[in-house]
């Protein structure tokens, strides 16, 4: 059965591989993108996918694109709220405004849109809801008080969310994933990488497409009995 997925931050890294991966299992995708034109034109261009643009963390806008996505593609049965930015400092230097952005884009969007999509999944008694947690919502990282709050936040937002969640048939889980081979972490230090590297018990990055595949798992048909969980993938970094 055709099922049309929300994907946001979906046209770069991570979110890129959740939406192809997405679409190669048979889901309508969409995916949404804040700032980076160019990336998100490509994208498109190269999956078929569409791609739209608006600011996750205001509510206005997330309720008029979801409008916009059920009118023109269908109702939106599958959400992956993968979103994020850092504000990284550390709490002696970190203004309010860089702990607000970081809460309400990586934290605030995901109730934005479970709160405009969970009656429509009520309706068609069937969604799936991940939310893209990390690893440094688990165990805490150096300078990222706001991040590693916001990612902490959002594995209790998906416990509390699946009990509502379940009798309808939908499940709402949350992905935590280690260093991944992306931009972000492409762009630290050499030496810091390395040592961030011989902390992982299987040698070596994530890809994306270890992250995307727990997606999928997890928002499959099939996957209805796994509810309020964390699906840690981060080569043994972090055993929680």
């Amino acid at each position: 059965m055709n099922r049309v997925a929300l994907v946001t931050g979906g046209t770069r890294g991570i979110g890129a591989e959740i939406s192809k991966e997405l679409q190669a299992a048979g889901r309508t995708v969409v995916a949404t993108y804040a700032h980076n034109d160019d990336a998100a034109q490509a994208f498109a261009a190269e999956t078929g996918i569409k791609a739209m643009k608006f600011d996750v963390a205001d509510y206005e806008a997330c309720e008029a694109a979801v409008k916009k996505i059920t009118a023109e593609v269908g109702t939106i049965t599958i959400l992956v709220n993968n979103a994020g930015i850092t504000r990284d400092a550390t709490l002696s230097k970190m203004t309010r405004k860089m702990w607000d952005e970081v809460m309400d884009t990586n934290l605030g969007s995901c109730f934005n849109l479970c709160h405009l999509t969970f009656d429509g999944m009520k309706a068609e008694k069937f969604g799936r809801i991940v939310n893209i947690g990390s690893i440094n919502g688990q165990a805490g990282q150096y300078g990222q008080v706001n991040y590693a709050a916001a990612k902490s936040g959002i594995h209790g937002f998906t416990k509390a969310l699946a009990q509502e969640g379940a009798r309808f048939n939908i499940t709402v889980n949350a992905v935590a994933p280690g260093y991944v081979d992306t931009d972000m972490v492409r762009a630290v230090p050499p030496d810091v990488l390395q040592k961030i590297v011989a902390r992982i018990p299987v040698g070596r990055l994530g890809h994306a497409d270890d992250i995307a595949r727990g997606v999928v798992f997890l928002t499959a048909d099939h996957a209805d009995f796994i509810t309020g969980s964390t699906l840690s993938i981060n080569g043994g970094q972090h055993m929680y």
